[in-house]
This record gives C-alpha cells, structure tokens and sequence, in this order.
C-alpha cells in the first residue's frame, strides 16, 4: 500500500474527518492611486511591471489582467493582489489604465 505524501488523514471520534478551514483573504483599501512599479529582481534580469492599489477582487484582477495583456501584447500573471505584466512599457500601461478610469502614478525605477 502506497501513501501519498501529500494528503494528511485525520480522524477524530467526535467529528469523523476534519478538514482545514478555507483562507479568506480580504481585499487591500488603497488610496485610490494605482501605482506601476517596474521589479526585475529574482528574473534573471528581465523586467516586469507590477500594478498595485487597485481594490479589486480575484476575479476582477484576473479579467483586468487578461485585457492588460492583450493590449500589450505580453503575458503576465495576478500574485495576491497585484497584477504582473511581463513589458517594461509602463508609459503603455499607465496609458491604458487612464482610459478605464484609474488615477495612475508610476512609482519605482
């Protein structure tokens, strides 16, 4: 019989299973600025733009990003609660957020 490392079984006689509570993770209140930051560290030099301050959910993070994205041209990703864009464009992106109506400030590098 084979264990899997990565399930843990607990048991207990009172309530049979018992499973972890699920994180809610609440969303961040910003200013009402979004700041563009540009990071290249730990990415072996490239650059990244990181957005962050927007208020948003998961889910609208995730929709803004994919819209971000195909406007650049670029991939990118939604870590916690900042959006990673893979250009150095930030002039781009700032451009674009404005339009959507967001106060933008490049912040960083």
């Amino acid at each position: 019989m084979r264990i899997d490392p990565n399930i843990a079984l607990v048991f207990s006689t009172d309530k049979g299973r018992i499973t972890p509570e699920p994180e809610v993770k609440e969303v961040p209140k910003g200013d009402g600025t979004v700041r563009i930051h540009r990071d290249s560290k730990g990415r072996k030099g490239k650059g990244v733009s990181i957005i962050r301050g927007l208020g948003l959910d998961v889910d609208e993070l995730k929709a803004l990003s994919q819209k971000l994205k195909k406007q650049c041209g670029c991939g990118g990703t939604v870590k916690g609660f900042d959006i990673e864009v893979q250009t150095d464009n930030r002039e781009q992106l700032k451009s674009l957020m404005e339009k959507m109506g967001y106060q933008v400030k490049l912040a960083g590098g």
